[in-house]
């Protein structure tokens, strides 16, 4: 009996998947349909919260093609971010859409990642709450939405798609502070939009993005475990 080759799209999409990945992903895809149904008035938020969850999943699992589908998810989160004036979430969904082919070209064939020092990652992530102060004044300063999360939305991540598309391992850790401030960013806008207090965006926009935001979370967690197996260079 041989062994039966695929082609490279079909080892991308449908090799290795574990039982509960494939539970775990229906379900937060399932959770993005559920939000849209609920709330149709952001099919550009679907979009966005449905690519980003395939991509982040299929970076959780080390496979080059998740830069395809963020490609589409950054191109929708830049429209979804501009109409809430999310400056910094605007800024840094340029920079995704630039990374993606960066990203790309870096990532082997293989699963080999790569790991900071112990006292290499301090300085990491002192660096990074750094960043943090000041992106939230700048972003302040232009008249941005909640800049103190939102910073975290310019700065953080921009450091955390760094060492992403270097397949760093730490990457993941910066991911989980990002995703959570995010789930708490988005939330209390839909929260202004449903009360009234503010009319900038639209409530489904806000739905989706909490939806995804959670998925991703749930993702990074995953993942950072995930990684820590992995073969390090």
């Amino acid at each position: 009996m041989t062994d039966t080759k695929h082609s490279w799209i079909y080892n991308q999409l449908f090799v290795g998947w574990k039982p509960f990945e494939v539970k775990y992903v229906s379900v937060l895809l399932s959770l993005q349909l559920i939000v849209f149904m609920i709330s149709p008035d952001s099919v550009i938020g679907m979009i966005s919260g449905v690519a980003g969850v395939i991509c982040l999943v299929y970076g959780m699992k080390g496979r080059k093609i998740t830069f395809l589908f963020g490609i589409i998810q950054c191109l929708a989160m830049t429209y979804i971010a501009w109409q809430s004036h999310a400056y910094g979430s605007f800024v840094m969904n340029i920079i995704y859409v630039i990374s993606q082919p960066i990203g790309w070209f870096l990532w082997g064939n293989d699963g080999a990642v790569h790991e900071f020092k112990p006292k290499t990652k301090q300085f990491l992530f002192l660096g990074s709450v750094i960043a943090w102060v000041i992106g939230w004044i700048v972003i302040g300063n232009f008249g941005g939405q909640l800049p103190y999360i939102d910073s975290a939305n310019l700065v953080i991540s921009l450091i955390a798609q760094t060492l992403y598309i270097f397949k760093y391992k730490e990457n993941w850790s910066l991911w989980i502070f990002v995703n959570i401030a995010n789930l708490l960013y988005w939330s209390l806008l839909a929260f202004n939009s449903w009360t009234g207090k503010s009319d900038i965006g639209s409530l489904g926009i806000y739905l989706s993005q909490i939806a995804l935001q959670a998925a991703l979370l749930f993702n990074s967690i995953y993942a950072n475990k995930v990684w820590k197996d992995y073969e390090t260079n």
